[in-house]
């Protein structure tokens, strides 16, 4: 088997998201390759329609019905559990891709003999073909064999997981996995994978269609969401020690750790969450603190933070208190400066 593609899938059925990404997955120009549907206990009609597509492509699609919810990590470590191919990839069940989306990543691994390959994407709200907003994951000169300061960049910039096809060995030859009943588990592990490959090879090209849409997480902001990223970005460090690369990696690990548990966590949680806890708040700081004391001298921090937030992070790490009174001020100001502004252009 040369394939294996796994698609955790929790509640999809409704707007026929569900359906066009299987249909898209079942139209692949490829030949040699499985499907692993993973069902996390949806309590919608989502595993009827994998077992239709199961019933109606039993040489190539197969479905697991998790008997607990465990989020999509635990839905896809199911998956991996099962996989047979040499190389493995994942999709979103919201996601869809081109008909030669993974043709084009394992001809390139087939020329190069990269052992890791991606590819761009784009951002739409509506089931077409089309292109809409092209994001580049990676970079040209993070490609070709992998050395040093290439493994800083993709550490810092490593691009979407589901965009990807993973050489066999990189995951299944360790025992780790990813973590289960939190969101943001990607965030987790992704590291650990790209610091095993040997060649990565991009395609600057959008074969991956990223769904937007309210449902999706990246659009749902709660405390426990927070939280979730929190314990992806624990995770993430834990991997880092026991494989080795704190130390060698330790300026990137540190940006990536900072920027995945503290800078996106603490202005998500106040612009999203309605009920601003102030513990929550306290603790996150006070943990960002204990796991790298000196993060605001990391020269990552200075050029990828900007200065504004920055700001608030320094009166941040003196006083939580001070800071949650100047962020309502300061946000209540530039609400109320908005409605003036729109005022003034209605009346012209």
């Amino acid at each position: 088997m040369e394939l294996s593609i796994i698609v955790p899938v929790y509640n999809m059925a409704a707007d026929d998201k569900l359906v066009w990404c299987l249909d898209s997955l079942v139209g692949q120009t490829v030949s040699d390759y499985e499907i692993i549907a993973v069902d996390d206990c949806s309590t919608d009609h989502s595993l009827q329609i994998l077992r239709e597509y199961e019933k109606n492509y039993p040489d190539r699609f197969c479905v697991i019905a998790s008997p607990q919810n465990k989020k999509q990590g635990g839905a896809k470590n199911l998956g991996l559990a099962r996989a047979k191919g040499e190389w493995i990839g994942f999709i979103d069940s919201d996601d869809w891709v081109t008909p030669d989306f993974y043709e084009k990543l394992l001809e390139r691994a087939r020329k190069t003999g990269a052992d890791l390959v991606g590819c761009d994407y784009h951002l739409t709200g509506r089931h077409s073909m089309e292109i809409g907003q092209v994001v580049h994951n990676n970079k040209k000169e993070q490609t070709g064999i992998l050395t040093k300061e290439k493994y800083r960049s993709l550490i810092l910039d490593g691009g979407s997981l589901v965009v990807k096809i993973y050489k066999r060995h990189i995951i299944l030859d360790y025992p780790n996995r990813f973590p289960e009943h939190i969101f943001y588990e990607d965030n987790a592990i992704s590291n650990s994978w790209m610091l095993r490959a040997k060649h990565f090879e991009y395609l600057q090209e959008p074969l991956y269609y990223y769904y937007q849409h309210d449902t999706s997480t990246v659009h749902t902001i709660t405390k426990k969401r927070c939280e979730d990223r929190m314990e992806a970005a624990r995770v993430m460090v834990r991997e880092a020690k026991e494989f080795n690369f704190l130390e060698e990696y330790y300026p990137e690990i540190e940006s990536s750790f900072t920027t995945l548990f503290y800078v996106n966590t603490l202005f998500s949680y106040m612009a999203g969450v309605k009920r601003k806890e102030y513990s929550f708040v306290k603790k996150l700081g006070m943990e960002m603190k204990e796991t790298f004391p000196g993060f605001m001298q990391n020269p990552y921090y200075q050029e990828r933070v900007h200065a504004e937030e920055r700001k608030l992070i320094g009166m941040h790490m003196r006083s939580t208190l001070y800071f949650l009174l100047y962020y309502k001020a300061l946000w209540g100001y530039r609400k109320l400066h908005s409605r003036i502004v729109k005022r003034k252009k209605d009346r012209e």
